[in-house]
């Protein structure tokens, strides 16, 4: 069971720890080091490029039979990444972006399992619809007044107080928070049949 296999977390997000956690995994947290680096203005592939970085670095000093677990999530609308805010003014500025419309949040998954001499690993992207209500400048202001907005992509958290302003969503509530669980679930587990199927191939059996 994938409970039982050693895991290291590529990322301080609390968020992420926990949903793992949610599901009975209990990983160590190691948070990778690495610079971040971009080619793609895309949000799919940001988040792609990016988790894969993550995890990679990571899992160049992890130990064998470990499985390393890197995430980024990015939020976008009308094709625009918007990141953490750097300030007040700007997690205001994205809000308002937000306000009163539909906008895509994208988290990007790898995961790369250690083995003694090699690596296998798979990286996938899923995104989710969110809607927000019409904001008024007053709830605006008040929302970033509670600091919420400051380590979050895109000025807000959905499983906070911007709830209040959610209409809704279309997708895995999960991908918002910052890991799409049951897809990541999934792609585990194809990921330790393909090694054990591979594995069995080259038995040799005379």
């Amino acid at each position: 069971m994938i409970q039982n296999q050693r895991v290291v977390l590529a990322s301080g997000s609390p968020r992420r720890l926990e949903l793992l956690r949610q599901i009975g995994i209990r990983p160590e947290v190691r948070p990778s080091q690495i610079e971040e680096k971009v080619t793609s203005q895309v949000p799919e592939e940001v988040v792609m490029e990016l988790s894969a970085q993550k995890a990679e670095d990571v899992a160049g000093r992890a130990a064998a039979d470990t499985l390393v677990l890197g995430a980024d999530t990015v939020v976008a609308v009308d094709g625009e990444i918007l990141g953490k805010p750097g300030s007040r003014e700007e997690a205001v500025c994205m809000i308002e972006k937000l306000q009163g419309r539909s906008h895509q949040v994208w988290t990007g998954v790898t995961l790369i399992y250690r083995e003694k001499e090699k690596s296998r690993g798979v990286t996938f992207a899923e995104k989710t619809e969110v809607v927000v209500y019409p904001m008024t400048e007053e709830e605006i202001a008040g929302y970033v007044d509670t600091g919420e907005p400051m380590d979050k992509a895109g000025a807000y958290g959905i499983q906070g107080g911007f709830a209040a302003y959610i209409e809704g969503i279309c997708g895995d509530y999960n991908t918002v928070v910052g890991l799409p669980l049951g897809r990541t679930v999934q792609e585990w587990k194809r990921l330790m049949e393909e090694m054990e199927e591979n594995q069995d191939d080259q038995i040799d059996c005379n």
